[in-house]
Order: structure tokens, then sequence, then C-alpha cells
């Protein structure tokens, strides 16, 4: 087994750990609301940037979010 087929059958585990392994680095260097506060920042950038690569209208996202009710 290569490598890349490795990563393949293990990519949610190897990635889960390597961001629970980032999140208590920073949770210990930084304190924890700061590390709480850095990974609000990733989630929020990786929604973004899920949603250029989908190609979704961030106008209609945007009126969605913050529409009059």
């Amino acid at each position: 087994m290569d490598y890349r087929e490795f990563f393949e059958h293990h990519r949610g585990k190897i990635i889960g750990v390597a961001l629970g392994l980032a999140f208590g680095w920073f949770a210990i260097v930084y304190g924890f609301w700061k590390a709480v506060f850095v990974a609000v920042c990733v989630g929020i950038g990786y929604y973004v940037g899920k949603r250029v690569d989908e190609r979704i209208d961030f106008a209609h996202v945007w009126d969605r979010l913050f529409r009059e009710k």
C-alpha cells in the first residue's frame, strides 16, 4: 500500500488528527478562546472557499442571511 492509497482510505482520520493537533497547539500557545476564534475563522474561510469553488452567487447568500423579516 503506497501513501496515496493509504491517504485515500484514511483521509478523514488524517485530516481530523491534523486539525486536532493544530487546535491543541493553538490552545497551548495562545489560550483556549483564541484557539476557538482561529478555528471559527478557519471554518468561515473553508465555507467561503467552498462556495467560491461551487460558483455560488454571494449576493444571493448575503440577501438570504440579512433579509428583512
